[in-house]
């Protein structure tokens, strides 16, 4: 199937809802059970959630579409803690998409949306060697690692990686 990579909108709510759903259930239910997973959906990635993100003055939020469903979303914004540095809070692929170049369409699209950044930055979960492995493909490093991934107390450790992008 053919995804186009768009700026999402209030109508996309639901279906990236799902598709965070169903991602993070594939890609996360193994490391940190079902009930974890469930719990963390619902306070990250609830709809308010996903719809405040959207409307974030100063971000991007993206989906992959093909006309009939969603396979992808990624939603970045400068980083107010470091410089010339976007961070890229979300990119998940629906499973039956992955491997088919829709992660790297995303990205490819959200790289080009922040004009004075110098390095995208991402925090992938420590346990999720796939997602590490994608964002090195992309070009991204390791620069460090965190104890605390996605909130204060969340007690889930993270890989810090980052891209330098290419000065035009």
């Amino acid at each position: 199937m053919v995804y186009f990579v768009r700026t999402a909108g209030p109508r996309d709510v639901d279906q990236v809802h799902k598709l965070l759903i169903e991602t993070w259930h594939s890609s996360y239910d193994a490391i940190y059970g079902v009930e974890a997973v469930d719990k963390l959906l619902r306070s990250w990635n609830s709809p308010s959630a996903i719809k405040e993100r959207i409307g974030r003055k100063g971000g991007e939020y993206i989906v992959a579409d093909s006309g009939k469903d969603i396979g992808g979303m990624g939603f970045a914004a400068m980083y107010p803690k470091m410089a010339k540095t976007a961070m890229l809070h979300q990119l998940y692929v629906r499973p039956s998409c992955q491997n088919e170049g829709v992660g790297r369409d995303i990205f490819a699209e959200l790289e080009g949306c922040f004009p004075d950044a110098e390095i995208v930055r991402v925090e992938v979960a420590l346990p999720n060697i796939r997602a590490q492995s994608f964002y090195q493909r992309l070009g991204f490093v390791e620069v460090d690692r965190m104890e605390e991934w996605g909130a204060p107390n969340s007690g889930l450790p993270a890989v810090i990686m980052e891209k330098r992008l290419a000065l035009v």
